[in-house]
């Protein structure tokens, strides 16, 4: 089977999936239907909020990054990128607190209650540029299974794709995210395990391969490993995608599904980096995921290829859910289904308006992982009294570590490890430690 061909196979993939889960999804008539995936006056069970939390952050970008890792670093590049899945546990824990103890109905109302409009404003802004960018960041992945970045199929299949998922997102909200978040994690799951059974029914690969494949030391993937552990504590609160689930259903069965997504989600990505480790056994460069399609023949380079969608899709419609919920709850501009369908459009063009510009115009938009470690201290420190001016020198100070890490101008001697991540590791360090500082110096103060 050629080239042309294989696109054709995946034309046919995108546009049946997407009208299948289109047809299946449930119409959204009211807002709690809409805004909250109320279904029948039921909120969404343990394994329903499970399978969604995770297949809505197994994003295309990430399950591509773990088997890039996988192949750089071995084993120990898919543990390390797995690290980011505590954030399941941190945000479970502490948003149940948040709703149990401190009886707040969303991160939203905990804002504007402890340090008022203006710091709510900010976290707005935030987690709108934060879903500004999963839109075409997850989309650029899709386009570059079809052609080469700039090419008419590339942008193309950027347009359908984005406007096949639009089109059931529109039609039932959170609802619709949630449902087919079930039926693409079940896919998810049995294509993956396809992929493995393909790779381990190799005679030259075994699990010993995988276990002697990387290093464990900081140089070789631990630098980004206690990065991800680090930004866990501060990650997860600025992507509603991950939050607003936190809010649906029972606080009980919430934490539960938070602490089962975190250890679930971090074996997927470790899974998936195998095909990474695969690829470092067989000496292969580039695109980890394309090149093992490309060897294993156009079967399984497919099933990678679906796997993207799956993924994209999900991150996708939960994308345009979230900024809904943004505009039309959170921020009080309209609470009814219609604007909620505006609201979906709106970020659907904007974020797809950056696929048509350069990359460095996009590395300047995107909102990094450092640059929110400000949320670090706000969050986990959450029930004691600090006076508003606290937040706004954490988040502040966040953005600071944040652009220096952006501009590399961080000084030599306070990176104590070597290699690929330490600078990560040692900004997130010593960030944190200064948003928890300029955090509490005010509260010193007052007393």
């Amino acid at each position: 089977m050629n080239n042309i061909d294989t696109i054709t196979w995946q034309w046919g993939l995108i546009i049946t999936s997407s009208l299948i889960l289109f047809f299946l999804s449930p119409f959204a008539k009211t807002t709690d239907q809409f805004f909250k995936a109320t279904k029948r006056l039921k909120k969404p069970g343990t394994v329903v909020l499970t399978g969604s939390l995770i297949i809505s952050w197994i994003f295309a970008k990430s399950i591509t990054n773990a088997a890039n890792l996988g192949l750089q670093f071995g084993l120990v590049g898919g543990v390390a990128y797995a690290g980011y899945y505590l954030s399941f546990a941190v945000a479970g824990i502490l948003l149940y607190q948040l709703r149990v103890k401190g009886g707040f109905e969303s991160i939203h109302h905990f804002l504007t209650t402890k340090f008022g409009k203006g710091a709510m404003a900010i976290f707005s802004i935030l987690i709108a540029f934060r879903l500004f960018n999963e839109v075409w960041s997850n989309t650029m992945v899709i386009g570059s299974y079809f052609g080469e970045t700039g090419s008419s199929p590339y942008y193309w299949s950027i347009l359908l794709f984005t406007l096949l998922t639009l089109a059931y997102a529109l039609k039932g909200g959170l609802s619709s995210s949630i449902f087919t978040d079930v039926i693409q994690m079940g896919l998810f799951s049995v294509l993956l395990f396809i992929i493995l059974y393909h790779i381990f029914s190799i005679e030259d690969f075994s699990t010993q391969d995988i276990v002697s494949s990387g290093t464990w030391s900081f140089e070789l993937g631990l630098n980004l490993f206690f990065a991800a552990i680090i930004q866990s504590f501060s990650y997860p609160f600025h992507d509603p995608v991950l939050t607003d689930r936190a809010f649906i259903s029972s606080p009980k069965v919430t934490r539960r599904s938070f602490l089962i997504a975190s250890v679930l989600g971090a074996l997927c990505i470790i899974l998936f980096s195998i095909i990474g480790v695969y690829a470092q056994t067989q000496n292969i460069q580039g695109q980890a995921a394309v090149e093992v399609g490309k060897i294993f023949g156009v079967f399984i380079l497919l099933i990678i290829n679906f796997i993207m969608i799956t993924s994209a899709a999900s991150t996708l419609d939960s994308t345009f859910s979230s900024f809904s919920k943004l505009l039309s709850i959170d921020l009080n501009l309209g609470k009814n289904v219609t604007f909620g369908r505006l609201s979906m459009i709106i970020i659907a063009v904007l974020g797809t308006i950056p696929v048509f510009l350069d990359a460095e115009i996009l590395s300047a938009t995107t909102i990094s992982g450092t640059m929110v470690i400000g949320l670090t201290p706000v969050f986990l420190f959450w029930n004691i009294n600090v006076p508003k001016i606290s937040y706004y020198l954490s988040v502040s100070c966040g953005l600071v570590f944040g652009i220096i890490l952006v501009l590399n101008i961080f000084p030599e001697s306070l990176i104590f490890t070597k290699g690929k991540y330490a600078d990560l590791l040692w900004i997130n360090f010593w960030g944190v430690l200064s948003c928890i500082t300029l955090y509490i110096i005010p509260k010193w103060i007052k007393k």
